[in-house]
């Protein structure tokens, strides 16, 4: 089998020393093609070498390692962000479905991402996945989340977004006009939308955007939303909840 091509762009050289020596010893089915120390040479070397694979660090000087995509039309290459940022930037990795490493580096979390890229590189729709991606770290907001349903990916904007509701392991995301089922737990939305306050965890299976609240019932404790779609609401989330629409 063909090898991946890969580069690693990090400004410093120890760092680039470490996880070269890591792909060189768990990672057999990568060759290092080359190393940067920044976005401006990493960018002449992806046009020349043309790499499955490019290791990025996020922080360096200049140019952040997210700003890459704005120097191609098209990133026809796969990317897997090194870095050391706090939890809202895995958040925005999260949303925008873009693979990390967090250093120091977990052997077999590189291992995992390595094999995601081998088996299901989907180079067609990068340069969305990574314009979410800096869009989202440098306006430090959700406006949009990515969302995969059945081989496709949507931008769906989250002020559309009137509810997500949990059924076994997946979700239903209903939005003003569409719904979408997404191999996704309701935990993982509820962790995108922590800094949201528009979002609300009323049941063990439903979160709402209060926005989108019509009215609700005390006595058979449901709650009626845009588009006549009703949520259930716990008995245990009753006071959190009418806190949650009184603010």
């Amino acid at each position: 089998m063909e090898k991946l091509k890969a580069i690693l762009v990090d400004d410093e050289e120890s760092a680039r020393d470490v996880l070269e020596n890591l792909l060189l010893r768990f990672c057999p089915e990568v060759e290092l093609v080359a190393k940067c120390n920044n976005v401006l040479q990493a960018v002449d070397t992806i046009k020349k070498e043309q790499p499955h694979l490019v290791f990025l660090d996020i922080e360096m000087p200049n140019y952040a390692g997210y700003e890459i995509v704005n120097f191609f039309k098209e990133i026809n290459f796969e990317i897997i962000f090194v870095t050391a940022y706090d939890q809202y930037a895995i958040r925005a990795f999260e949303l925008s479905a873009i693979d990390y490493l967090l250093k120091p580096i977990d052997i077999e979390r590189l291992k995992v991402a390595v094999s995601k890229v081998k088996t299901q590189i989907d180079l067609e729709k990068n340069s969305q996945r990574l314009q979410l991606l800096s869009t989202t770290l440098q306006t430090k907001e959700v406006k949009n989340i990515l969302v995969s349903e059945k081989g496709n990916q949507y931008l769906v904007a989250v002020d559309s977004i009137v509810a997500i509701e949990a059924q076994e392991s997946y979700c239903y995301i209903y939005t003003t006009d569409k719904k979408y089922m997404v191999s996704k737990n309701l935990k993982h939305f509820e962790t995108i939308f922590t800094d949201n306050p528009s979002f609300v965890r009323v049941h063990k299976s439903w979160l709402i955007a209060k926005e989108h609240i019509v009215n609700y019932s005390k006595s058979d404790l449901s709650i009626n939303l845009t588009n006549g779609l009703i949520a259930k609401l716990s008995k245990y989330k009753k006071a959190e909840f009418e806190q949650a629409i009184l603010s």
